[in-house]
């Protein structure tokens, strides 16, 4: 099962600072995924053995954009909690809460080492 757009959008950003490079190619995204272009207000929550690690949330910016910005700012600036390390990062599961008219959507993200262990069974 491949992981959606939105979450690894949001894994990619913070990887973006980890990596201290710009890797996420903005234009080609919102010319294959139209619907990152339109405003959604979200927020992404960084939970670390069930626990919450990080939350930031935005109105204000397309979709795109608001992943990026909440995915960085929950993992390095969340005011409750230090920046995430590179050891977090790879055991933290991310949730994407998508609020929209009809309600709030989520979608939430196995943590990468559980991921590939799970992949090295099969």
């Amino acid at each position: 099962m491949s992981r959606s757009i939105l979450l690894q959008l949001a894994r990619e950003s913070i990887q973006e600072v980890f990596e201290a490079q710009r890797t996420i190619d903005k234009k080609t995204l919102l010319s294959m995924h139209p619907l990152l272009n339109e405003p959604i207000k979200t927020t992404v929550n960084i939970y670390l053995e069930d626990k919450l690690r990080g939350s930031w949330s935005s109105e204000d910016k397309s979709l795109l954009e608001s992943i990026i910005y909440n995915a960085k700012k929950s993992a390095f600036e969340d005011k409750n909690f230090t920046p995430i390390s590179t050891s977090e990062y790879l055991s933290c599961e991310l949730e994407i809460l998508l609020i929209t008219p009809d309600g709030v959507m989520s979608e939430k993200d196995k943590s990468i080492l559980k991921t590939h262990k799970f992949e090295q069974i099969l």
